[in-house]
């Protein structure tokens, strides 16, 4: 609380985000489950550098902070949410040590969550790409897991942010590089502060927008799209040589196994192939599955292959090999 004191940032608890308006889309599933600003304030503790007991940004501190960041710099107000968390870090008090598990009383349960990620809805930015709504969301990613924790408070502390587009039907993330922030390095909130102002000074809206503009306008066909997923299927086994020469993949196996599912599964018309556009959502709606401290990284990773699939269909760089 002291650090949202020092930015002069509002109490989450009284002026932060509404727990009524927090909603419950699934922007990422995996092993996530979706939390209110309540109970993290309430019943979760915040880590701390372990010698001398400085506590870490906590997350409702993150959320804050950038919440606090969008509204001042879109000049509005931000009244819908959803924070998801996973890797629960389970502990007791001292007077509860030799309780059985089943015996414990609420108030002798420590908890935090290792891992946090949330998306804020900025308004006004509502429109439709290729039929369908699409909003503007704010999102970010913190992993305890990626600090280290043994040392004396100004540790760097390691955050992941994005700005870019929402589909609201399937409510898949469309984030590209222009629109994302992964090696934030900081000692302080008022490091954190300065990359929330960089990325959003840094992004265009209607630029972005242009990114995913015409995916609609090129195509697979079934033989091109059964090479992708075949490639994407062989790229793991290559050699350090062989994936010098390539681009970088970011799907993992299973997900590549469910684009081909939900290929079929969303009843895609297989004889006229597949846009890229259908082929960009088949592919951030298999990175939902994706851990929270992975999951930004992949859905770029999509976008990225996409963008790199359509360059190739038109002549050969280095993602015609994904078609060959």
């Amino acid at each position: 609380m002291e650090q949202l004191q020092h930015l002069n940032l509002p109490a989450p608890s009284s002026n932060g985000i509404d727990s009524s308006i927090i909603t419950n889309e699934p922007f990422i599933a995996a092993n996530t489950i979706s939390i209110s600003q309540e109970e993290i304030m309430d019943k979760h503790i915040i880590p701390v550098f372990v010698k001398d007991n400085t506590p870490l940004i906590s997350h409702m501190d993150f959320v804050a902070l950038a919440k606090k960041k969008a509204e001042e710099f879109y000049n509005i107000k931000i009244l819908s949410s959803c924070i998801r968390v996973s890797h629960p870090i389970k502990g007791r008090i001292y007077s509860a040590r030799k309780k059985p598990v089943k015996d414990l009383l609420e108030h002798e349960k420590t908890i935090y969550y290792e891992r946090m990620a949330f998306t804020l809805t900025i308004p006004g930015f509502k429109t439709t790409l290729h039929g369908k709504e699409v909003d503007l969301k704010l999102v970010g990613v913190k992993s305890y897991q990626q600090d280290n924790l043994y040392q004396k408070s100004g540790g760097i502390q390691k955050f992941k942010i994005g700005i870019g587009y929402q589909v609201l039907a399937c409510t898949n993330l469309c984030l590209t590089a222009d629109g994302a922030a992964f090696d934030i390095k900081v000692q302080s909130i008022e490091g954190l502060s300065s990359a929330l102002d960089e990325l959003l000074n840094s992004f265009d809206p209607v630029a972005n927008m242009d990114n995913f503009s015409k995916l609609d306008e090129d195509f697979l066909t079934e033989q091109q799209f059964a090479n992708l997923l075949g490639r994407c299927r062989m790229y793991p086994f290559l050699s350090k040589e062989a994936k010098l020469d390539l681009p970088n993949l970011r799907l993992s196996d299973r997900q590549v196994s469910l684009v081909a599912k939900n290929y079929y599964k969303d009843g895609l018309d297989v004889s006229s192939g597949i846009s890229l556009w259908e082929l960009y959502n088949l592919m951030t709606d298999a990175v939902k599955t994706s851990y929270i401290d992975t999951f930004l990284e992949r859905n770029l990773g999509a976008f990225e292959l996409v963008k790199g699939i359509q360059g190739a269909l038109e002549k050969e760089n280095g993602f015609s090999w994904f078609l060959n």
